[in-house]
């Protein structure tokens, strides 16, 4: 049965789910006992599991993240909330020094089945560190599994998928999309795979990927330039950041021959980059433009009031369509 929920809703569905299943899976961050969470997305579950695993920790994310990766590693399966994606620096070192490495460092005996929740991206009217779209600095990092829905349906599979992960996985949250529509989503426990991007719109003339809340300005961008132009685009969402899915990727490059790569992060060494460097090494015979990127600008998120200024729109992406198309 299928109700329609927004992300939110499908989140804290999700975790209610496998609360409920699992007796080792607890979630621990701050303030997400007594007040659901900064975006309540934990409402209703310290009543329902109690607090030995709903758990309201101190204001300190390394030793959040740390005590997580003590108990993944004898047993449970942690499930951590980060408020913003700007406040895990404190606890960076712990992710890549330590939940990224245990795999290797131990050589295979020990994993840490550690998932990370936490919202991320501009559009809320919110400061710059509350802001802040810096997905590379984990999808640099050999360990750790990137992932971001941009819709209900795979906001609650993924993060299923993510609970059974044996290893650490950063799950970015569009805090812009929270509450922005709701979709169907089916109420029994599902999963959608790690890893595996996602055709959203087929066409032949031009390739956008895209992820998390600019997914939406990606597909409408394609809708207004084929009704203007009657070029049809395509989208592809990748859902997950690391591990990219290659095959997809260079599917549909060598289906259009042209593409465009949509993120809010900032251009320089942001995810683009890799995704372009994986099409001119394995697809480059193929293209018929060179890829163009529409970014975040290369300065923190400013304040809200000249915020949409920094975000890509969809205007910026139709004249990177028209752009590419024409070269």
């Amino acid at each position: 049965m299928s109700r329609k929920l927004n992300i939110i809703q499908a989140i804290t569905e999700a975790m209610d789910q496998k609360l409920e299943q699992d007796e080792r899976v607890i979630l621990m961050g701050e303030d997400i006992g007594m007040n659901g969470g900064v975006f309540r997305a934990t409402e209703g579950l310290l009543d329902k599991y109690g607090s030995n695993r709903v758990i309201d920790t101190p204001l300190a994310e390394s030793g959040i993240i740390g005590s997580a990766i003590g108990l993944a590693l004898n047993g449970m399966l942690p499930l951590v909330e980060i408020q913003f994606l700007a406040f895990i620096y404190p606890g960076f070192e712990q992710l890549v020094a330590h939940a990224a490495r245990m795999r290797y460092r131990t050589r295979g005996q020990f994993t840490i089945p550690l998932v990370i929740r936490t919202p991320y991206g501009a559009g809320i009217r919110g400061p710059e560190l509350h802001s802040e779209s810096v997905e590379t600095f984990f999808a640099h990092t050999p360990g750790l599994k990137v992932v971001a829905p941009s819709n209900p349906y795979d906001a609650k599979g993924l993060l299923i998928s993510a609970i059974e992960d044996p290893d650490p996985v950063i799950f970015m949250e569009p805090t812009k999309l929270y509450r922005a529509f709701k979709e169907a989503v089916p109420q029994e426990i599902y999963r959608v795979p790690i890893g595996e991007a996602k055709v959203v719109q087929e066409g032949m003339d031009l390739t956008i990927f895209a992820w998390g809340a600019m997914l939406r300005e990606a597909l409408l961008a394609a809708k207004k330039i084929e009704s203007e132009k009657g070029w049809k685009c395509e989208v592809v969402d990748l859902r997950t950041l690391y591990p990219l899915d290659k095959e997809t990727i260079l599917q549909s490059i060598k289906k259009t021959g042209r593409a465009l790569v949509v993120h809010e992060a900032h251009k320089t060494a942001g995810l683009g980059a890799e995704i372009i460097s994986l099409i001119n090494d394995e697809a480059l015979i193929y293209l018929k433009a060179p890829i163009k990127r529409i970014a975040g600008f290369d300065i923190p998120v400013p304040p809200f009031s000249v915020e949409n200024d920094y975000l890509p729109t969809v205007e910026r992406v139709k004249q990177g369509i028209s752009e590419t198309i024409l070269f």
